[in-house]
């Protein structure tokens, strides 16, 4: 099965910078739509942010757009969030995902996941 690995995540002070990376095995990144999910302690699992197969595409929940951007390294078989103006509601484990199908061109829906990555966490004291 597909692994993901996630790193970046730590502690930063409200309005920083922090970039999430999702290292996928094999060509993953190329082959299925991929996504950044997050929760919060008592919280659900939430979209943040999707990229189609060929990163032509992009599209991003209300709370993160115009703050967060997605993007893709095909060499390096990497997926990146960059995370820009942060605030303490940002404050959750970050998950990568992997779609379940190469027919879903933007993965929004935890129903649709096939693989998830084992999480990151981003802290934004205020």
């Amino acid at each position: 099965q597909v692994q993901l690995v996630e790193s970046g995540g730590g502690l930063v002070q409200t309005g920083g910078s922090l970039r999430l990376s999702c290292a996928a095995s094999g060509r993953t990144v190329s082959d299925y739509a991929m996504a950044w999910f997050r929760q919060a302690p008592g919280k659900e699992r939430e979209f943040v942010a999707t990229i189609n197969r060929s990163a032509s595409n992009t599209y991003y929940a209300d709370s993160v757009r115009g703050r967060f951007t997605i993007s893709r390294d095909t060499g390096k078989n990497t997926v990146y969030l960059q995370m820009n103006s942060l605030k303490p509601e940002d404050t959750a484990v970050y998950y990568c995902a992997v779609s379940g199908s190469s027919l879903i061109s933007l993965l929004t829906r935890s129903l649709d996941v096939r693989s998830w990555g084992q999480g990151t966490q981003v802290t934004v004291s205020s």
